[in-house]
């Protein structure tokens, strides 16, 4: 009996498994091969190629299909199965082809042409090869299910992570968010062979299951996606050692349980917005986001996702996309024709995610992207350069900053023309994009252009800034009042003292404005009489405003205004009994309120 195994057959060992264990599951429609009948092995030449080429890529399945044709030779010297290569080498076109067919035709060709049995365990290649003539065996993949592989037997319900690496003990991450410890899973080194074995169980799993998918293969990296349980294989030329770790998420939080304000909650879904959700690793970003996904579902939004890999765990109703063909762009092209009302985008990292985001947002979409970062303020940093910087507060109004597993942090983004906190000269006016906390209202950060550079600038809150004020004027005055708007700060003090603030030609308080970073006006301080002394005659009520002379006052009895006068030079103020300002002195005399004199000239 002459044989010829595809590549799928090979990739999976189980022309290996047939010389050894002497039995084969079968194809419908086909006997059962046994070792003894074998006479002979016909490998093709396009196999071996697109093998090698895998392997040149990086590929696991590449390495592994290498390793057992030379297991398989071994294996046939021993029982005196001749092994022969034959057919061409394909070129390289073809092999760019192998996933449309090309390859698999040259390797039925070859059964063909040698009268052999074709063993795959490619389904399609068996019905095409049978429908062709050619005696196929077809050995059926064993299924294996993503719960009961190897990697899962190392979770447990407070497992976070777990990390595998090749002359390593077993390592996981295991707790809460915001307070995971590292914990050694046993003493024991793992072995290339058992982290081998572990890789091809993950990724054959994500084949067969349809809840699974490999979503990047690259050279020296796989990452894969087997139900809720992302899992990175990296190895040689990209990592020094053969690495697996495998990330679930510990929690499946609602927007409820993160403690969000009505007022925030109103804030997401009254319209489409753009929203940044960010945070370090691990501190429960993409949690937060799936929950913000089933609240909008939940409010009647039609939500699609954009991620690579796909790991969000959200309602059945969201669908995820992947990059279609590699290429973020091209996904955005296929959403704006679906027309989403909001759309998650996990992970924002590299310059042109930030562009897909923002073209997306700008076309009327609402977004919501996922992004690390270290603080609240760097999320909004991180799109500078990326996006014009006129249009980030159109691109982006809100940022929700995620903390082990808590909302620590909201801003909200608006657009003004303004002098800069810090600078004074009205002629340095221009457009500045506020950084504002959500809650209170407060600018915290402006950002604007100097020159050709942009300028990120912490704004300092008015009581820090008046305390500062406070501390440096009491070395120098007892008797002051200070009141801070901005980077502004209006100083009263009293009248006789303003020569010695100011200073000679205006030298001190400016060396006061540079020191503090403030502009300071310094004011007379109102100056205040309570309780003066009042007469009364047949037609008047005399007030004595004694050092007061010639300046104007307001009345005030307890803290209601009366009426303002003007002092004499004598220090009196007269007021007509029959007139509306004498009414309202004598009812306050009736009801012995308190009068106050207030200097306001």
């Amino acid at each position: 009996m002459r044989i010829v195994p595809d590549t799928s057959i090979i990739v999976s060992g189980g022309i290996s498994k047939i010389l050894e264990e002497e039995k084969l599951e079968e194809f419908p429609f086909t006997g059962v091969v046994i070792a003894e009948q074998i006479d002979e092995i016909i490998i093709p030449e396009a196999v071996i190629a697109e093998l090698e080429a895998q392997a040149n890529f990086g590929r696991i399945s590449g390495f592994r299909g290498l390793a057992e044709i030379e297991k398989i030779v071994q294996i046939a010297k021993n029982k005196n199965i001749m092994v022969e290569f034959a057919g061409r080498r394909p070129g390289i076109d073809e092999i760019k082809l192998a996933k449309g067919g090309e390859i698999d035709n040259m390797i039925r060709d070859i059964a063909k042409a040698h009268n052999a049995i074709l063993v795959t365990s490619d389904r399609v290649q068996g019905l095409i090869a049978k429908a062709k003539g050619i005696e196929t065996i077809y050995v059926k993949p064993k299924m294996i299910k993503p719960e009961e592989t190897k990697i899962m037997t190392f979770f447990t319900p407070d497992t976070a992570s777990v990390h595998l690496r090749e002359g390593v003990p077993p390592f996981a991450k295991r707790g809460k968010i915001g307070a995971l410890k590292l914990v050694k899973l046993s003493d024991k080194p793992m072995s290339y062979e058992e982290l081998s074995g572990i890789a091809d169980e993950i990724i054959e799993a994500a084949k067969q299951d349809e809840e699974s998918s490999i979503e990047i293969e690259r050279k020296g990296a796989t990452v894969v996606q087997l139900r809720d349980v992302r899992i990175a294989i990296a190895e040689r030329p990209f990592s020094d050692r053969l690495e697996i770790t495998a990330v679930r998420p510990i929690a499946k939080v609602s927007i409820e349980e993160y403690g969000v304000s009505e007022e925030l909650k109103k804030r997401i879904v009254e319209r489409q917005r753009g929203i940044l959700i960010a945070g370090p690793p691990g501190a429960g970003k993409s949690t937060f986001a799936a929950s913000v996904a089933n609240y909008l579902l939940e409010h009647g939004y039609v939500v699609k996702t954009m991620e690579s890999p796909r790991d969000l765990m959200v309602r059945d109703e969201i669908t995820q996309y992947a990059p279609l063909e590699g290429d973020m762009a091209l996904t955005s092209d296929i959403l704006l024709l679906v027309r989403p009302d909001y759309t998650i985008y996990d992970e924002l990292r590299r310059t042109s995610d930030f562009q897909v985001f923002a073209d997306m947002r700008l076309a009327g979409v609402g977004m919501i992207g996922v992004t690390h970062a270290t603080r609240a303020i760097d999320a909004v940093q991180r799109m500078i350069g990326r996006v014009e910087l006129g249009v980030i507060p159109q691109v982006v109004d809100t940022v929700i900053f995620i903390e082990a597993g808590v909302i620590s942090k909201v801003y909200e983004l608006d657009f003004t023309v303004k002098v800069p906190s810090g600078m004074f000269e009205a002629d340095l006016a221009r457009p500045v994009i506020e950084v504002k906390d959500f809650e209170s209202k407060k600018v915290e950060f402006e950002i604007y252009t100097f020159g050709e550079q942009v300028v990120v600038m912490p704004v300092e809150s008015d009581e820090r800034l008046k305390k500062a004020v406070e501390s440096r004027f009491s070395e120098i005055l007892d008797d002051f009042e200070v009141i801070v708007s901005g980077r502004k700060a209006i100083v009263k003090v009293p009248e006789t003292k303003i020569p010695k603030i100011l200073g000679k030609k205006g030298k001190r308080i400016k060396r006061l404005e540079e020191e503090l970073k403030v502009s300071i006006d310094i004011v007379p301080k109102e100056q205040e009489l309570a309780e003066p002394r009042i007469e009364e005659t047949d037609k008047h009520y005399i007030i004595y405003a004694e050092g007061l002379e010639g300046r104007t006052v307001e009345v005030y009895a307890d803290d209601e205004y009366l009426f303002s006068a003007l002092v004499s030079g004598k220090g009196l103020i007269k007021v007509r009994k029959d007139k509306e300002a004498g009414r309202g002195l004598k009812i306050a005399k009736a009801r012995n309120a308190k009068l106050k004199l207030k200097v306001v000239d």
